[in-house]
């Protein structure tokens, strides 16, 4: 059913489209023991050439909705008894570099992300701090703790969503300031999570923060750059990332206190 690449890099599309579900069937198998009850969704990041993104496009149905998601993936679900939940959700990404939390596909130019519901952990206290490099937010610097549970990033403290409920902000960057920087940032910008199991921070794009609309971009230390490019998969914070949020606005993560009150 499945073809192996053990002597390099297929270059056709039935080539690709085999190493890549090959892949996504082992990942299936080994999330939540076999059973797929807990899985929420599938990223697949795809990181190839300009010259081979044809080939790859055609290995995942780019130009068809759905139809790898259900002829392909779902089908692998059914043979191999993964009972995978109603509502499973898949996005294909093309990206020019993978995001950390994805796990790279031997031979072919891809990465694969499984979102599974959150699992019981030990609790693991931490603290770190985001400091506001460009923009004005009400504060200069916000301290983070393990209990923070989510904390909102966007524009107003306070704003009504399309559903008609209420984003408490808590990094929010006022509308009438006067630091242009302010006027990209949307209301529901993006958030950041403590994940006891990792015991770290992880930033996530909300609805304004992903394509279409905004985009939500890192730089590491070590200068690698990459954007947030759906609402599933978050970016581990480390040391001395910068996030651009909107155009020009910027907030630097850290572990290290800065001088001053606390925030």
């Amino acid at each position: 059913m499945f073809d192996f690449f053990k002597a390099g890099k297929p270059t056709d599309v039935k080539g690709i489209r085999s190493a890549i579900l090959q892949f996504v069937k082992e990942q299936l198998q080994k999330a939540e023991g076999g059973e797929g009850k807990n899985i929420k969704g599938l990223c697949l990041y795809i990181n190839c050439s300009t010259e081979e993104k044809h080939l790859y496009e055609s290995a995942v149905y780019a130009d068809e909705d759905n139809r790898f998601k259900e002829d392909e993936v779902q089908r692998i679900a059914d043979d191999y008894a993964i009972a995978l939940p109603a509502d499973w959700t898949m996005e294909i990404i093309f990206e020019e570099t993978l995001p950390q939390e994805a796990t790279k596909i031997p031979t072919v130019d891809a990465g694969l992300f499984v979102s599974t519901k959150s699992k019981r952990a030990v609790h693991k206290d931490s603290e770190a701090y985001i400091q506001v490099l460009n923009g004005e937010a009400e504060k200069p610097y916000y301290k983070l703790t393990s209990n923070i549970g989510k904390l909102n990033i966007g524009r107003e403290k306070s704003v009504q969503t399309a559903d008609g409920y209420f984003r408490k902000n808590d990094i929010a960057f006022p509308t009438d300031s006067t630091h242009e920087s302010n006027r990209s940032i949307s209301r529901q910008h993006a958030h950041i999570e403590y994940n006891p199991e990792t015991g770290a921070f992880y930033l996530f794009a909300d609805e304004g923060g992903v394509p279409p609309l905004n985009k939500v971009k890192v730089r590491s230390n070590d200068g690698n750059q990459f954007k947030l490019q759906t609402m599933e998969i978050g970016h581990k914070l480390q040391e001395g990332d910068q996030v651009i949020i909107g155009e020009s606005a910027v907030i630097e993560f850290t572990y290290n206190p800065p001088t001053g009150e606390e925030g």
